[in-house]
């Protein structure tokens, strides 16, 4: 095969499903279908709903905002979602391996897109945490500050924040004149998360599944007492800045449904992953869906749509009604839900490493397994130092950004590889069968473009200079020790 065709060679399904058995290599199957729809909304409920929602609706200096229309907003998302929750469900199903979109890409549209693939699930799953950690700290910094504790700001703030804040600056100490400036809370929780990862993914789905039933109840709440306090005339003019407006609300509030997909990471620890897969991606997104109309309803119904450009627009939404406790109580369901959502990326992060290194894309270290926890054990330290660094220095805006256009892309891929592996791999079981196709997956593609385009400018050369690290990354090393191609090779 030429050098060229070999960056485009496909790995054998049957080939997948039979190394990922090897001896020392294999995790253990301990989950159910509740445990992966509990993934799954945990992994969804989080930042999205709970703080970028604000930005959705009243918009920011780098795009316009969706007011009312929000609504419409988390509809066009979960729309763009199901569909490519579908193609998710096929291959999971059929393809029952740890790897995610980056395995299902390698077994139908080559190592290379599997390479850019599996590097675009790191802004998704280890950047999109840095994010969420961020976000965590800001709420716990808020839920102390109700106690009357306030924690010390330059040890909660990232240094670009810090250097735009005089006060911040003045407050922190200075190591030879450079100021001592990084977020503790989101480091704290970061190392937490990945200490119960090693130990087990039983362990880590109880905790989840509990985390879940209690933000579930405080949205319940908060949609129940917020009811109340709607005024319709807060949703007129609907939709203030027009289509561009809920373009740009969508492509922000993508970010509160990432998460589904991870469901898909776990399928080397389901009992049944060929049944139970489908049930907990399609499952979970579905529920999702109903919870964030509901909530985007009640809220630009509370408060003028103009107000909502906050950090904290659900507790902001209960104060300016005068419910001070109401507010408290929803600021710790936030912090609950970043938990959970921490906890599901945490997760899923260090599966997409062990499959790659697996197939020899990286090095050897991340497919270790722990000899008593069967865990990806390396893979999980090394993502809780890369998330924790990066949430001791960044801020919420930019990262969530990055994350989202590196999940659009690879949600892109996956409706794609349908659509190639039914010509390519036609008589294949698939114990789930995406409907209708082409078309869902061309509508899963188009939903996913509309709304990649509805990013700024910034997030799309950060994508562009991520991707070419990437690339030189796979030539420098990933091709070089490919078990594809060293088979191909005769090695």
């Amino acid at each position: 095969m030429s050098p060229l065709g070999s960056l485009f060679r496909v790995k054998n399904v049957d080939a997948i499903l039979q190394e990922a058995q090897g001896e020392g290599r294999s995790l253990r199957k301990v989950l159910g279908r509740v445990d992966l729809i509990a993934l799954g909304i945990g992994g969804i409920i989080g930042a999205g709903i709970f703080a970028l929602v604000g930005t959705a609706a009243a918009g920011d200096s780098a795009r316009l905002g969706a007011g009312p229309a929000l609504m419409v907003s988390f509809l066009i998302t979960g729309v763009a979602c199901a569909f490519t929750g579908l193609c998710y469900a096929e291959f999971a199903s059929s393809v029952p391996i740890s790897g995610s979109a980056y395995t299902y890409a390698y077994a139908t549209l080559g190592e290379l897109v599997a390479w850019i693939i599996g590097w675009d699930l790191i802004l998704e799953y280890a950047v999109g945490n840095v994010a969420v950690a961020v976000s965590w700290s800001g709420y716990f910094c808020e839920f102390l500050r109700g106690f009357g504790v306030e924690f010390p700001r330059w040890l909660a703030s990232d240094l670009d924040t810090a250097l735009r804040t005089p006060e911040i600056l003045n407050a922190a100490p200075h190591l030879f004149g450079v100021p001592i400036v990084f977020n503790l809370p989101a480091v704290f929780i970061v190392a937490a998360l990945s200490v119960l990862l090693v130990i087990g993914v039983k362990e880590s789905s109880r905790f989840n599944n509990l985390m879940v039933m209690v933000k579930l109840f405080v949205l319940a709440v908060f949609i129940a007492v917020g009811i109340f306090y709607v005024k319709p005339s807060n949703w007129s003019p609907f939709a203030p800045n027009g289509l561009a407006g809920i373009q740009a609300g969508a492509a922000v509030i993508f970010f509160a449904f990432i998460g589904f997909d991870a469901v898909s990471t776990t399928a080397e620890e389901c009992r049944n992953p060929k049944r139970d897969l489908p049930v907990g991606i399609l499952g979970s997104l579905a529920i999702c869906t109903v919870v964030y109309v509901a909530v985007a309803a009640v809220l630009t119904g509370m408060v003028p749509w103009t107000k909502l450009n906050t950090a904290e627009p659900l507790s902001v939404a209960m104060r300016e009604v005068d419910l001070p406790a109401v507010a408290g109580f929803v600021a710790f369901g936030s912090i609950v839900a970043h938990t959970a959502v921490l906890l599901v990326f945490q997760l899923g992060q260090p599966r997409i490493l062990f499959s790659m290194s697996r197939d020899g894309l990286l090095p050897p270290t991340f497919s270790r397994v722990h000899p008593r926890f069967k865990t990806p054990h390396t893979a999980t330290i090394l993502t809780g130092l890369f998330v924790a660094v990066g949430a001791a220095l960044s801020s919420l805006p930019d990262m969530a950004d990055l994350c989202n256009i590196g999940t659009l892309s690879a949600f892109v891929v996956v409706c794609a590889g349908v659509l190639v592996s039914r010509y390519r791999d036609p008589g294949r079981e698939r114990p789930f069968r995406t409907p209708w196709v082409p078309l869902v997956p061309l509508l899963g593609i188009g939903a996913c473009g509309y709304l990649m385009f509805g990013l700024p400018a910034t997030a799309w050369v950060r994508f562009g200079i991520w991707l070419a690290a990437g690339l030189v990354l796979y030539f420098l090393y990933g091709q070089r020790h490919s078990r594809l191609r060293r088979k191909g090779n005769g090695a």
